[in-house]
């Protein structure tokens, strides 16, 4: 089928990518990207990083000018209009703003903050997840004291971290017994936790959290009748005092609008079930035509590991985008994904990266001597190394990707990160 309107629906860096790579292929046809935030694509790692530490009110981080989209890329912009359909028989995209057709259509929309029962319409509790969410954290960081975040994962600790280099105290509450146990695994996690200690974070492990206390905000006699948070209740029944709480408890990806659209949907978490090119599934499990999916929201079988995977890190955002556009445009000869999944996060200027699988059956932890320090973690999967994490050794983790891409044997791994520690 000749495409000659090409539908991308999220505005965020996998769409981005996702509308550069089909000008990139070629295509000259019409180009849509479709956002439900007002806002022009912008990068969300910043969000929950350097923003919040910044003097200044955070500006938003824009992946590109609106001149750039509309004059260089030719790309209609479409901004507050969330997707509320999908027709998959007559390829018409379901907008707030209007419904929208398509020769071929990559969904990109990304994923929204987990929130806990409780705590929607109580003042002082905050996911990171949009550009809204970092101002609103970054004002109350200057006019709070006693922080607490709900989760121990990337998010919570930078929020932390940002805490601490104001001056602030923080505590961190996470129900599992380690930070990041599902990335890094319990031993990666211990070595996190002792990162914390070191930057003068509380941090309670093995707890959960069972609900909030909230009182009515008073100025001086004058009520306002806003409820916003003093503590925060622990399943211990422990009270944790606190006038800023960040919950930072995982992301779901954002498809309620295909429940019924016969995109198949994963069991557990709701992201779009994909095939080894991007290509998105029926509920028959066989691809629908002109459909892909790409980015936070995508459950495809990276043959490189051989096992299904589903991605919230920013370079695989930037892959994905970019082959989703080249298999929708091709004629078919179309590229599998695969990939060595890489992530990273800065807490208290030291800089974590993690490339591959946390899920194996061997770890190696290799300290450098020097006065520079530094940590690498090795994890091992039957004869091969798997995956590799650095603390404060950015200068090592491309080289370990590469290792881990060539599915390098465990004896590679151990000798390469002895040279270098």
């Amino acid at each position: 089928m000749s495409i000659d309107h090409l539908v991308v629906v999220g505005a965020g860096l996998a769409g981005i990518r996702a509308c550069e790579s089909a000008r990139r292929e070629g295509y000259l046809g019409a180009l849509t990207l479709v956002g439900a935030e007002e806002h022009l694509p912008y990068d969300r790692p910043p969000l929950s990083k350097e923003l919040l530490m910044g003097p200044d009110e955070p500006a938003i981080p824009e992946l590109r000018e609106r001149e750039f989209l509309v004059d260089e890329l030719g790309v209609e912009v479409r901004t507050g209009a969330p997707a509320v359909g999908l027709d998959v028989e007559s390829r018409k995209l379901a907008t707030a703003a209007g419904d929208i057709g398509y020769d071929a259509l990559i969904i990109a929309v990304g994923a929204h903050a987990r929130r806990l029962p409780g705590s929607d319409g109580v003042g002082g509790i905050h996911t990171v997840r949009t550009y809204a969410d970092t101002q609103s954290i970054w004002r109350a960081l200057r006019s709070s004291s006693r922080v607490v975040v709900v989760g121990a994962g990337f998010i919570g600790a930078e929020v932390a971290s940002a805490a601490r280099k104001l001056g602030l105290s923080a505590t961190i509450v996470e129900a599992a017994p380690a930070p990041l146990t599902r990335s890094l695994g319990v031993e990666g996690g211990a070595l996190c936790a002792d990162l914390h200690a070191a930057n003068g974070t509380e941090l309670i492990l093995g707890v959960g959290v069972e609900g909030f206390q909230t009182g009515i905000v008073q100025d001086g006699a004058l009520q306002t009748g806003e409820s916003r948070v003093t503590g925060v209740v622990l399943s211990d029944g422990r009270v944790l005092d606190a006038d800023l709480v960040v919950v930072g408890v995982g992301a779901i990806p954002s498809t309620q609008w295909l429940a019924d659209s016969g995109v198949a949907l994963n069991d557990r978490d709701g992201g779009v079930e994909c095939d080894e090119y991007l290509a998105a599934l029926g509920v028959d499990g066989t691809p629908i035509p002109g459909v892909w999916a790409a980015g936070d929201v995508a459950h495809w079988p990276n043959g490189l590991f051989d096992r299904r995977m589903r991605l919230e890190h920013w370079t695989s955002a930037v892959e994905q985008g970019a082959l989703a556009a080249r298999n929708a445009l091709s004629d078919g000869d179309l590229t599998a994904y695969q990939t060595v999944p890489y992530f990273w996060s800065d807490w208290y200027g030291v800089r974590l990266q993690f490339v591959g699988v946390p899920h194996t059956d061997e770890l190696l932890v290799q300290h450098r001597v020097d006065k520079t320090g530094g940590t690498v973690v090795l994890y091992r999967e039957a004869d091969t190394l798997a995956g590799v994490l650095t603390i404060g050794r950015p200068d090592l983790i491309m080289k370990y990707r590469r290792l881990v891409s060539k599915r390098s044997s465990w004896a590679d791994g151990v000798a390469f990160g002895a040279g270098h520690c």
